[in-house]
């Protein structure tokens, strides 16, 4: 077991709760709070070694680690002004909310401001990746930081991709996330090429398994295509966020636009808390 024994961790949406899990299950004390608390008793009910806490200052308290994984950068910065000043002397803020580069910026000062060692660490993978330990980090921040959250990261992911000593994690988040939103997108659409010219999607599936074309995360979005089964991993309304905040730091692409009108109409279709395979609902029934 390492040195560090408690971390706190603000949010307990389906990535925060699997995050606390698996904390939990490899022997930390973790402290989990949520702005609605009954969602964080939930979390913590089964879960080994998570404590659900009344408030973000009492969960931060006395912890080495503290994570933010809340839906946006307006969230963050409202529950870390307050809980900011309770954060130990020593303790790292591992920010892994998809906040994008202009909100990152901003709670690096606000962390700055109080003495906290701030790391800018969004993550690739949802909630099965985070229960398994295979998420991967988008990091930046300093190495000393690193260093004394290492223990933490390792045990939530697999693989840690430090990358600046910015908030170049927050900026690569919104590349990775434009790319696998299109990617679905475009899945839904192949979907229906296969349709009409009579393709059985599985044939599909089996020759692009056959060769390097495969993207597994894809693949396994043409089961729940398929089946109309989209229980969040990622959901619509968080995808639609993310190509929002790309486009504060450049102009959307053509097919970006595209991708942005196809989630959009997924939302207005009430699917905006369903998992991002559910944009294939708007290809079906339009």
């Amino acid at each position: 077991m390492s040195e560090v024994h408690v971390v706190a961790v603000l949010g307990a949406g389906a990535l925060g709760a699997a995050m606390a899990g698996r904390l939990g299950d490899t022997g930390y004390e973790v402290r989990l709070w949520n702005r609605t608390r009954e969602r964080a008793r939930a979390a913590a009910e089964h879960a080994a070694g998570v404590t659900a806490v009344a408030s973000a200052a009492g969960a931060v308290e006395g912890a080495s680690v503290v994570i933010t994984v809340l839906r946006d950068g307006d969230a963050v910065a409202q529950v870390m002004a307050d809980a900011i000043t309770g954060v130990d002397e020593g303790a790292v803020w591992i920010q892994a909310s998809t906040v994008g580069p202009v909100s990152a910026r901003a709670l690096a000062v606000l962390a700055r401001e109080h003495g906290v060692a701030y790391l800018d660490a969004p993550v690739s993978g949802s909630t099965t990746p985070a229960r398994e330990g295979r998420l991967v980090w988008l990091l930046a921040g300093e190495d000393e930081a690193l260093s004394r959250a290492r223990v933490v990261l390792d045990a939530l992911g697999s693989s840690v991709q430090h990358v600046g000593t910015g908030v170049e994690g927050s900026a690569l988040k919104l590349a990775v996330n434009a790319w696998m939103t299109a990617a679905t997108v475009a899945m839904s659409d192949v979907l229906a090429l296969c349709d009409a010219l009579g393709i059985d999607h599985a044939t599909f599936v089996t020759a692009l398994e056959a060769g390097p074309l495969a993207m597994p995360y894809e693949l396994q979005k043409v089961g729940a295509m398929d089946t109309g089964a989209y229980a969040a991993g990622f959901a619509v309304q968080l995808a639609l966020k993310d190509i929002d905040l790309a486009a504060q730091q450049a102009r959307p692409s053509p097919l970006l636009q595209v991708v942005r009108e196809r989630l959009q109409r997924a939302v207005e279709a009430g699917h905006g808390s369903d998992d991002l395979a559910a944009v294939d609902f708007v290809r079906k029934s339009s």
